[in-house]
C-alpha cells in the first residue's frame, strides 16, 4: 500500500491520510510524480473507474501516528500551489522565479 496526504482548500481540512494500492495510486499518480491536482487527476482518466478508485481509497484512512510515510500528496481546491510543483515532484518544488523552496 502506498499512503497519499490529502490537502484541501477548506478552512477545516484536516490533512488526511490515505492508503491506496499500487495502481489505485498510479492512477492519482502518472509515473514519476507524487504531487497531483485533483482536477488534473479527473482531466486524465475515466470518472466511472476513477470514482470507483476513489471510493475504495476514502474507505481507508490511515491514523498519522500509523502511516508509513507518505508516498503522494493529493491537492483539491488549490490552484495556487501548481506553480510551486512544476514537475509534480515534491522534491524538486520551486519558487515562481525558479529557486528552490529547500
Amino acid at each position: 500500500m502506498k499512503y497519499i496526504q490529502v490537502i484541501d482548500g477548506a478552512v477545516n481540512c484536516v490533512y488526511d491520510i490515505f492508503a491506496a494500492t499500487d495502481d489505485e495510486f498510479a492512477l492519482v499518480f502518472p509515473e514519476g510524480t507524487d504531487i497531483a491536482f485533483i482536477d488534473e487527476v479527473l482531466a486524465r482518466g475515466h470518472k466511472e473507474q476513477l470514482d470507483a478508485v476513489f471510493n475504495e481509497i476514502w474507505k481507508r484512512r490511515v491514523k498519522k501516528t500509523e502511516s508509513r510515510g507518505i508516498h503522494g500528496i493529493l491537492f483539491y481546491e488549490m490552484d495556487e500551489k501548481k506553480v510551486y510543483y512544476p514537475t509534480r515532484r515534491d522534491e524538486e518544488a520551486i519558487n515562481p522565479g525558479g529557486t528552490l523552496l529547500r
